[in-house]
């Protein structure tokens, strides 16, 4: 059975099943996760015999709540237990079962890409052998999503497919070329509002800080009008960190791109922010990257809540603003209340000063961020 390398923060407890491997696409600057790797689509002979494993491993696993004296139960320690004795597989299905069985994440990067029939067929033999499902998700690429058509989206409705993620990055077009995206914002929009006619979720991921110095306020504005037009379910945030794995690194290293500190990527999250125009959607920052994790709300209702949150951080004296940053990367904060209980205080102070006089703050921060990717 194989698993593939990443998923999104939300399917963190779904069953994953690999459908194809690495990305079509493949030359995003600030993406390093499949460089080197060849796209491939497995048949649907082969994903049929990996959900007959899973089906299999579940019930192994079942079995040994009965045996171990937990009762038929699934729980961590047994989540524990199946991943020592029998392997990652074994850990990965425990732990769907412990969170309740109820979704799949289809990997990896791009199934749209694969024959509506081919992956309709694979959608329905997966909601067959596991009927508990509720939610079946996949990454897909805007410009895979529109050269399929109504029908064939339909067809992935009805097999079961009830959720598309994808990486919009970014609505400004400037920005998509020079980042090798592969897409543009018009495509965005069809993509998006296609998945929507056809009756599934969609999820539209937005990377903050993508337009570095050069591009920012544009990012902004750009990206907040394509979503606009949109209005998808879920906005997901991300924040921009750069490693010597991606392609970006060299750009900032030949002086060509120049990354954002912490509270120029807030002030860009506030442009985007202020500027949606979006019915229906909820904007979630759920993703360990994000300064501010307490930026989440349905829009448009919460746009006013979520602006007050941002000003609020922003408004807060140099050596505040440094001291929650060190805490949220140093994994010692989490919301901006956290401050408040002094845990840590001292030590982030002689943090802050050390930094301040070095002149490494940003340098720090930023390597603290790279650790998350």
């Amino acid at each position: 059975m194989e698993i593939g390398p990443i998923r999104p923060p939300s399917e963190a407890h779904s069953l994953l099943i690999r459908v194809s491997r690495n990305c079509t696409w493949n030359k995003c600057l600030f993406c390093h996760t499949y460089k080197d790797q060849p796209f491939s689509r497995r048949s649907a002979s082969e994903v049929k015999a990996d959900i007959r494993q899973a089906k299999e491993i579940s019930e192994h696993i079942k079995r040994l709540s009965w045996e171990l004296g937990y009762g038929g139960k699934i729980s961590g320690d047994l989540v524990v237990f199946a991943g020592q004795r029998y392997g990652p597989e074994y850990q990965q299905i425990a732990l769907w079962l412990y969170k309740g069985g109820t979704s799949a994440f289809l990997q990896d990067a791009n199934n749209l890409s694969l024959p509506a029939d081919q992956l309709a067929e694979i959608v329905a033999f997966l909601r067959e052998t596991f009927p508990s499902l509720e939610r079946v998700t996949s990454y897909a690429r805007s410009a895979s999503v529109a050269k399929k058509s109504l029908a064939e989206l339909r067809e992935l409705k009805e097999a079961g497919l009830t959720r598309i993620h994808i990486g919009l990055e970014s609505g400004y077009d400037p920005l998509l070329t020079y980042m090798r995206k592969g897409v543009t914002a018009t495509a965005h929009v069809v993509a998006g509002l296609a998945v929507k006619e056809a009756g599934m979720e969609l999820s539209e991921y937005v990377i903050l800080g993508l337009g570095g110095r050069e591009m920012s306020a544009e990012h902004a504005l750009a990206t907040a009008r394509v979503l606009s037009e949109i209005s998808p379910h879920f906005i997901r945030l991300r924040t921009l960190a750069i490693n010597d794995m991606m392609p970006l690194a060299a750009k900032v290293a030949a002086g060509e791109f120049t990354p954002l500190g912490e509270d120029e990527i807030v002030r860009e999250e506030r442009l985007l922010v202020e500027n949606l125009d979006c019915q229906g959607s909820h904007l979630m920052s759920d993703h360990s990257l994000n300064l501010l994790m307490e930026v989440n709300g349905q829009l448009p209702e919460d746009k006013g809540a979520m602006l007050a949150l941002i000003d609020r951080y922003l408004g807060l004296p140099d050596e505040e603003r440094l001291i929650f940053a060190l805490g949220r990367r140093t994994g010692n904060y989490y919301r901006l209340d956290d401050m408040a209980r002094d845990l840590h205080r001292e030590q982030l102070e002689a943090m802050a000063a050390r930094l301040v006089a070095r002149g490494q703050v940003e340098e720090a921060l930023s390597v603290m961020k790279s650790r998350y990717i």
